[in-house]
């Protein structure tokens, strides 16, 4: 169970979908948060805030640009200041790995 939107997210707005994963296709502002029981693809720059798996630990995070804000799942968290730098303006993936959170280029 997928929810679609195609358009982007704007700063202000909050998209929560806890029956499984969003995909925008466009960009996350600075701002907006999108919230997933599953995983979030981002088929743009992700500047706001990333919060997936809240229902499945496996949940991933998908994003063409990295500029994000905070990214989360499964309730464990990475604010901007803690990501590593040269992933920024980057296309990533973000999984848990235990309890660490791991991100690598896409």
């Amino acid at each position: 169970n997928s929810l679609l939107l195609d358009c982007p997210v704007r700063s202000g707005q909050c998209i929560v979908h806890p029956e499984g994963d969003v995909i925008v296709v466009g960009s996350v502002a600075s701002g907006a948060e999108v919230i997933a029981g599953g995983s979030i693809h981002i088929y743009g720059t992700l500047r706001g805030r990333a919060v997936a798996g809240s229902r499945d630990a496996r949940a991933r995070i998908f994003c063409r640009k990295l500029e994000a804000e905070l990214l989360s799942i499964d309730g464990l968290y990475m604010v901007a200041e803690d990501m590593p730098a040269h992933l920024r303006g980057q296309p990533i993936q973000v999984w848990l790995d235990g309890d660490s959170m791991v991100m690598a280029q896409d």
